[in-house]
């Protein structure tokens, strides 16, 4: 059976793009004219999704308000998705806040999109490539991943993955020099059962929160089995997670739209060139 549901977790507090979070979710910041979120839902409901659940927490409200259905305001588009909301009453981790998914994914498993992340261009064929997997190989979970620089190896969950991409490791955040992979995971998951019955038996880590990279090697490490999807060439996650990835997301997404674009370079060039 084709996986149609989709977990979207929010409950982040967004704090190293303050001032501008403060008020507002880091989900809600716009790129170009939409808020990211609407991205990552678009995203799904172009893959097939039929219900999203927002994993929610302080100061997420303005996401219900802005997916709340108003045809005057264009959001008739995903009208064929229901979307839900439950609660994190505190940020403890991704693995925490799938916790609180478990019921939802009901013995069928989710895709899992994290909210302030776009996988850029539109109508990239990541989700169908990581279904794919999933269903074909009969694995626990596929797992999107990108090559990312030695350098930047501590920032991210790290697969270790062999060439036909089976996964015998994933590591959250490695000390530098702890692992000579650089498969950084890449935002967007499909687990099946199995994986939140191993969320359910994971210890939160040193800084109390429980990830969903522990629960993956815990299964992994019971026999489970997990596979790797690499981005292909041309496709780019965009992180939303500083002030610089953000602007360079947006930078990217308005200089590439068709109709804003052009313009949009040709200032770029006279700015570059000490004339604008």
């Amino acid at each position: 059976m084709r996986i149609t549901d989709a977990v979207i977790p929010v409950g982040g507090l967004g704090t190293r793009l303050l001032p501008a979070t403060r008020s507002q979710p880091k989900e809600m910041l716009p790129v170009v004219d939409r808020p990211v979120v609407q991205y990552v839902v678009e995203e799904l409901a172009a893959a097939g999704v039929e219900r999203v659940l927002f994993v929610t927490g302080r100061r997420k409200r303005a996401i219900e308000d802005h997916f709340d259905a108003d045809p005057e305001l264009g959001t008739e588009a995903l009208a064929h998705v229901s979307i839900l909301y439950t609660r994190q009453p505190r940020p403890a981790g991704l693995g925490d806040a799938l916790r609180h998914a478990r019921g939802f994914a009901d013995g069928r498993g989710a895709i899992v999109a994290l909210g302030d992340t776009i996988i850029a261009p539109p109508g990239a064929s990541l989700l169908g490539r990581l279904l794919e997997a999933f269903e074909q190989s009969g694995v626990d979970a596929a797992v999107a991943v990108e090559q990312v620089p030695a350098e930047l190896v501590s920032r991210y969950g790290i697969v270790v993955a062999d060439a036909s991409g089976a996964v015998a490791d994933v590591i959250e955040k490695p000390a530098p020099g702890a692992t000579d992979s650089r498969l950084a995971v890449a935002a967007r998951y499909v687990l099946g059962p199995t994986v939140f019955e191993a969320l359910a038996a994971t210890e939160p880590d040193h800084t109390g929160e429980v990830q969903l990279a522990d629960a993956l090697r815990l299964l992994i490490a019971q026999g489970g089995r997990v596979v790797a999807v690499p981005l292909e060439p041309g496709e780019r996650r965009h992180d939303i997670g500083t002030v610089q990835s953000y602007c360079e997301a947006f930078l990217e997404h308005a200089m590439s739209d068709p109709s804003l674009g052009p313009a949009l370079r040709a200032r770029a060039a006279a700015l570059l060139d000490g004339h604008g």
